[in-house]
């Protein structure tokens, strides 16, 4: 396994990241009784550009001419896309068939090439091995490299400083990325939470059975629905309080969000709000991280006409 990043790491991946990418609001919700940290405003509509920059900035001379890799249900892989772009790289995201229609337009409009040869990430992901092994080009995991992770930490960073008597942050889990980045760089400073769908717990299985664990997720919040969590996510969060929210939580959520706040959320982006919302979590000052604003317009009035 990869040596663990240190809060060291996520300060040198503020650095390296710069201004390159928008520090992105803590904002205040009476209608909650939270801050909300507004993660849905960064570049390409998620944390994933904070870990996918870092990636890219640490390539060598050859594998930057070789081009790099990605795997993703849409938001790494416009992350790594825009990533690539910005540092002039050729890139291949490997997605699968069924995954959002608005995510694939996005990432090529980034520039990068799209592999769907897949029916489903479980089926990717075995695509992915064998296209690195044809092409040469550098993988971007999306959620189990600690050069990524410490790119996701700096959320952390700035969640200490724009909130700094907190006293719980709740995170949307996938496959661990983004809740191993905060907890790694608020590790002794601030109590860390891991939400996940019900539908869709790569990283509580994991937990359970104490290494990355095969799951079949099927959450409307297709941002999280990673078929297993990282091994790094595995070793960083162990400790970690963790919740599951149902479907129907995830939805009010995500309905809240948009009608109260007006904050254009993906399903996977509201999942932390529901485990607030639903009495999950007890906290007086809690910071709700709100990741993921790329939701097809179907998808968000269909959620929205639901009561």
């Amino acid at each position: 396994m990869a040596e663990l990043p240190t809060r060291e790491d996520v300060e040198r991946a503020r650095a390296t990241i710069g201004d390159r990418l928008p520090r992105t609001p803590t904002l205040s919700s009476r209608t909650f009784g939270a801050r909300i940290k507004c993660e849905l405003f960064q570049r390409t509509g998620s944390y994933k550009a904070r870990g996918a920059l870092n990636r890219i900035s640490h390539l060598t001379v050859d594998e930057r001419r070789n081009g790099v890799i990605a795997i993703s249900a849409g938001n790494h892989a416009q992350a790594v896309a825009f990533a690539a772009a910005e540092a002039g790289i050729d890139a291949l995201i490997v997605m699968w068939r069924g995954a959002s229609e608005q995510k694939i337009a996005a990432t090529r409009g980034y520039g990068a090439a799209i592999d769907l040869e897949a029916a489903n990430p479980g089926e990717a992901f075995e695509r992915l091995h064998e296209l690195i092994e044809a092409s040469g080009r550098t993988l971007v995991h999306p959620f189990d490299d600690p050069i990524v992770l410490a790119g996701a930490g700096t959320v952390g960073l700035e969640i200490e400083e724009d909130a700094p008597d907190a006293d719980a942050v709740l995170v949307g889990v996938g496959g661990g990325g983004l809740v191993s980045g905060i907890q790694t760089a608020l590790a002794g400073r601030m109590r860390v939470i891991a939400v996940e769908p019900e539908l869709s717990t790569a990283l509580h299985s994991a937990l359970e059975r104490g290494e990355p664990t095969p799951v079949e997720p099927t959450s409307i919040a297709d941002g999280l629905n990673a078929p297993f969590a990282g091994r790094l996510a595995v070793a960083i969060c162990r400790d970690l309080e963790r919740v599951l929210v149902s479907e129907e939580e995830i939805e009010h959520a995500f309905r809240l969000l948009y009608e109260r706040t007006k904050l254009a959320v993906e399903p996977a982006g509201a999942v932390a709000a529901a485990a607030w919302l639903a009495g999950k979590v007890q906290a007086k000052r809690p910071v709700i991280v709100a990741s993921g604003g790329n939701v097809a317009g179907p998808t968000a009035a269909a959620i929205l006409a639901r009561p």
